[in-house]
């Protein structure tokens, strides 16, 4: 989800669509879906999740899956597009450019652009690349998917040469994969429309750096004006398949074909549809009477019985609705934590020591979750690779666990490092200090370990997880003050910061990290000192230094040595990687599957 990803995003989503082509049926299309009489299909957003950013620049509250794959994709395509028939990998039909070119040992990058056009007539160039990587350069510090010393900073020269031609010349040979995967995927190309300091006024940001802060300081006041995204002439300027044809800010979004689209699949709908709810409860009192979505999702708390244990967790299993519906689940490929924040003034000094962070694990009961809460639907996540799919990237370390569920360990960890351990009541500091067997620097005698963990609210499969670790974490004297939230308060509140305003403790938006746009999971974006998605203001030299190495070396072995380190030094609080979605797609709505593992909606290939 990109975003919170991961970006982003919840256990429950609804849908994405599949890459190029019109897909695979779904179902027979003799079947009569809610929308097939109007040519419309109208698909459901997430529990307390609807999409509140359009401009594709995005800093870290606004960097989730809800905005990026339920609002700027289906307008504004990035360069390179990632998800391939359901599979891994980039799609190059789907992509604006032809795969880049390396030559001058492996430091030129040389990117051809395909013939697309904007949806005001003009020609999709060179410039509107320049313009991307010029705004990111003047305003890196605002783009959720920087990470300091990577993309722009880790470029010496860029040009244009001609209108379908982009070069550019790093610092020093980097991992071709990752350098596709991790960097030239995080391009939009921007309209020259954009290029603009008010209406009217244009200005020069595209070759002019020094003009970019002005443009941006104007988009994003554009951006922040949601009752106007269906009205503003910028907004209207589009490259992708879709444009916007109503927006409220409570989630009714509609969209209508873009009629000059240059890309390979054209909509045959005539319009798309996104309807927002407050709990997944409310959704599905809705879809199962079969007369309104086309695309919407099964809660697990209303699965009459879970799936086999030892199914895959895109396996689907007994469907109620059937009759209606034909259940896809939908696994992304990313992982799910939840940040807690190294810099509060109070508890951060708790959570920079790791025995508290070992402890703070092992509470979490991930089998127990996966098993009664989601009904098998999912994979535990113990690390920054995901388990699945099976890959040779996926360590001996992360498979093992090396944090089991153990209250017993939990509290091992607390009481060989000063503190008291009192179940059912407060573990305090008994022990201060900074030697061995003492709770750490910047910890008082007497301190209690007291923390408030907002989460997403809506989602019965979440919130039972948040009760489990509140009871677990009894157990050990932590106490856990829980707190359901909405989705965007929750990644609005969970960001980086710093000083005596830098309050938040914990905070669990419910969904981790899909990897886009960072496709090979490296992690630098989450988990490389001042990163732009490290919401919780991680740092580990040591770690920095390995995931560098990824950056540059290709292979299993750096990778392994970079997720064996990061999964034993717990940077997040891991939980279970749930299926991503229940997806339930109409009988009769055809060209939905295979779904897209880094959670893109393509609702262009849907048809009747």
């Amino acid at each position: 989800m990109f975003r919170l990803l991961g970006i982003i995003a919840v256990v429950f989503l609804a849908l994405t669509g599949c890459s190029s082509g019109n897909g695979s049926s779904n179902s027979s299309s003799s079947a009569n879906p809610p929308g097939k009489a109007a040519n419309t299909a109208t698909f459901a957003d997430p529990p307390n999740t609807v999409p509140n950013w359009i401009f594709p620049f995005a800093p870290i509250a606004d960097f989730s899956v809800s905005n990026s794959s339920y609002l700027q994709f289906l307008m504004y395509r990035p360069l390179y597009w990632f998800g391939n028939n359901g599979a891994t990998g980039v799609d190059d039909s789907l992509s604006l450019a032809a795969e880049p070119v390396y030559s001058n040992g492996g430091k030129t990058v040389t990117i051809t652009l395909k013939p697309y056009k904007w949806s005001d007539g003009s020609t999709l160039t060179s410039t509107d690349v320049m313009f991307w990587f010029n705004m990111l350069k003047a305003e890196k510090a605002n783009y959720a998917a920087y990470t300091p010393g990577q993309f722009p900073d880790n470029i010496t020269s860029a040009s244009a040469p001609n209108a379908t031609t982009v070069v550019f010349n790093t610092d020093k040979a980097y991992s071709q994969q990752w350098f596709l995967a991790n960097q030239l995927s995080t391009i939009t190309p921007m309209p020259v429309a954009w290029d603009v300091t008010a209406a009217g006024t244009k200005s020069d940001c595209a070759t002019n750096e020094a003009d970019c802060k002005a443009v941006y300081n104007y988009l994003i006041t554009q951006a922040k004006d949601l009752p106007t995204y269906a009205t503003n002439p910028l907004w209207q300027v589009v490259d992708g398949p879709w444009k916007l044809s109503s927006f409220s800010s409570d989630g009714n979004v509609t969209f209508v074909p873009n009629t000059t689209y240059s890309g390979p699949v054209k909509p045959t709908l005539k319009k798309f549809i996104e309807v927002p709810f407050t709990t997944d409860d409310a959704q599905f009192n809705v879809l199962r009477t079969g007369s309104t979505i086309d695309v919407g999702y099964l809660p697990t708390q209303d699965l009459t019985s879970p799936k086999p244990a030892s199914s895959g967790p895109a396996e689907a299993g007994p469907n109620p609705l059937s009759s209606n519906y034909t259940l896809a689940p939908w696994f992304l490929y990313g992982i799910n934590y939840f940040p807690i924040n190294f810099n509060n003034p109070t508890v951060g000094p708790i959570f920079k020591q790791l025995y508290f962070r070992q402890a703070l694990q092992s509470i979490v009961d991930q089998a127990g979750v996966l098993s009664s809460a989601a009904k098998n639907y999912g994979v535990q996540t113990t690390g920054p690779v995901p388990l699945f799919p099976d890959s040779p990237l996926i360590s001996s370390v992360e498979k093992t666990n090396p944090y089991p569920f153990s209250i017993s360990a939990a509290g091992k960890y607390l009481s060989d490092n000063g503190w008291t351990v009192k179940a059912g009541g407060v573990t305090t500091c008994t022990k201060p200090g900074t030697g061995a067997g003492e709770c750490g620097a910047g910890i008082t005698s007497g301190e209690p370990l007291t923390f408030t963990l907002q989460y997403v609210s809506g989602q019965q499969t979440i919130t039972t997880a948040m009760q489990s670790m509140k009871s677990n974490a009894a157990q050990v004297g932590i106490t856990l003050n829980i707190v359901p939230a909405p989705f965007n308060t929750v990644t609005g509140t969970a960001v980086p910061c710093s000083g005596a305003t830098c309050t938040w403790q914990m905070g669990n938006w419910g969904g981790g990290w899909v990897y886009s746009p960072d496709y090979y999971p490296t992690g630098e974006l989450l988990f490389s000192t001042g990163a732009g998605s490290n919401s919780g203001s991680y740092s580990n030299p040591a770690i920095d230094k390995l995931i560098q190495s990824t950056t540059t070396e290709s292979g299993t072995a750096v990778m392994q040595a970079y997720e064996n380190a990061l999964a034993k030094d717990l940077p997040v609080v891991w939980q279970p990687n749930y299926t991503y979605s229940l997806t339930e797609v109409a009988n009769g709505l055809q060209g939905v599957t295979p779904l897209n593992p880094y959670s893109a909606l393509n609702p262009e290939n849907w048809h009747y």
